[in-house]
């Protein structure tokens, strides 16, 4: 028997190559430490990431939104930085994390059996709504997490990495810090509102820099719809149809001329407001990252966006 279920879009509810001393860094936190080791020779396995100064990104020039990041990845060089090392809430940007180490460390080919149902105190949460005894393949959960970035998915998927979400919350701020990330701090493979669960713009794009060397991440942030198919603890057939959360590509949003989509996450919670990160590419080929977060509506955060995405010709 097929169960038919259609999802709403949403989503609120290795050491670096480098003579930095590592073990120095991780105990130290701070944008100073951060701008210093960066500025000379901080390499993420092997690439140069971009950097900008707290005095630079000290400025108010994007009203909507409370942080806001332009980077050309392709060059490393910061075009639009603002508040770009304050704390924030990232919702669901956090994602771009669990599927990083999703990638690194499973086969998408691989089938994750659901030892639990998965279920949240918000009843709002976006979810697939796994229950206890379903089979499903790692390919399919990412789509789940990406598209329509369901919670559960990302539950599920930190578990079958780690073995259980607390080992799995260690190895996410374990890899931050190997990322240069040392301003965030995680506590759900998720994003759903935790007080100690914590990142900024600029840790976020060092996040996304990473995630960026996976072809398999953007065959599945670029598509608008997906359709998963899985089996429940019955055998019977479960199929789930999603949408897009991204509103550029869903089509509520237009891109400025000469700038193309390649694929990005959205992340919304009352606390975090709305969040946007990115990686698109101009006429001349170039690629770029860009980060908006805590916009104060999700209109405020994709006008702020098209503004700082028109800067890349």
């Amino acid at each position: 028997m097929s169960v038919m279920m259609v999802a709403m879009s949403g989503c609120q509810t290795a050491k670096a190559a480098s003579s930095l001393d590592y073990e120095q860094h991780y105990k130290t936190t701070g944008t100073a430490l951060k701008e210093s080791a960066l500025s000379d020779n901080w390499e993420s396995k092997g690439s140069k990431v971009a950097v900008v100064s707290k005095q630079k990104a000290d400025n108010e020039e994007y009203l909507d939104a409370k942080e806001v990041l332009l980077v050309n990845n392709t060059k490393n060089k910061v075009l639009v930085s603002q508040k770009v090392f304050d704390q924030a809430y990232p919702a669901s940007t956090t994602k771009i994390m669990t599927a990083l180490l999703t990638l690194e460390n499973l086969k998408l080919s691989k089938v994750v059996m659901i030892k639990h149902d998965i279920t949240f105190p918000d009843g709002a949460a976006v979810a697939v709504h796994l229950k206890k005894g379903d089979k499903i393949t790692v390919e399919a959960l990412l789509n789940a997490l990406i598209i329509m970035s369901a919670n559960d998915a990302a539950v599920a998927l930190g578990e079958e990495v780690s073995g259980s979400l607390p080992k799995f919350v260690k190895l996410m701020n374990k890899r931050a810090k190997e990322l240069g990330a040392t301003n965030t701090h995680f506590a759900n493979p998720n994003g759903l509102h935790l007080a100690n669960h914590y990142s900024t713009a600029y840790d976020l794009y060092l996040i996304f820099k990473e995630v960026a060397k996976h072809n398999e991440f953007f065959n599945i942030a670029g598509k608008p719809s997906s359709r998963i198919e899985y089996t429940g603890s019955k055998g019977q057939l479960k199929i789930y149809d999603m949408a897009s959360t991204n509103q550029y590509i869903a089509g509520t949003y237009t891109l400025p001329s000469n700038v193309y989509m390649i694929g990005g996450k959205t992340g919304t919670t009352t606390q975090a407001g709305s969040c946007l990160i990115l990686l698109t590419k101009n006429k001349d080929g170039e690629e770029f990252i860009s980060v908006v977060l805590k916009g104060v509506t999700k209109s405020a955060l994709y006008h702020t966006m098209t503004d700082i995405l028109s800067k890349e010709n």
